[in-house]
């Protein structure tokens, strides 16, 4: 059962890499609406919680907060990932959200049947990626 989480989960990962998902928007026919590109530099307490056990876990020490939000149709969630990195580097970025989304599955028990989306925000509170990996 694990090999078959990891599967799934470099599968989205590569879904999201090669099939043209977004850090720009929403700009594909059907795609949710942008959300807000800006946020409050705290993050939720249970963000923080999840952070700390992905962190623990070997994750990003630079994330400090991870939000899971329903998505509207209940089965492709946005995540809200906080940073204290200001870097936008596209490469880091998608190395972070393979990261997170690995964790989020083998881990914590996160299925993704229908993708995911993912806005990071920087130390500011300023919207550095935004990523829809949703088929």
């Amino acid at each position: 059962m694990r090999a078959r989480t990891l599967v799934l989960a470099v599968t989205v990962a590569a879904c999201a890499v090669l099939s043209g998902c977004t850090d720009e928007g929403a700009d594909r026919a059907g795609a949710p609406a942008p959300g807000p590109t800006v946020t409050s530099t705290a993050a939720p307490p249970d963000a923080a919680a999840l952070a700390e056990r992905y962190r623990k876990a070997g994750g990003d020490a630079d994330v400090y907060g991870i939000e899971q939000v329903p998505g509207p149709d209940g089965s492709s969630p946005l995540f809200v990932v906080h940073t204290h990195n200001p870097d936008a580097d596209h490469a880091r970025f998608t190395r972070q959200a393979t990261s997170i989304t690995a964790y989020l599955t083998l881990r914590e028990g996160v299925t993704l049947p229908h993708g995911y989306r993912m806005d990071v925000f920087g130390p500011d509170g300023g919207l550095l990626h935004r990523w829809d990996a949703t088929f």
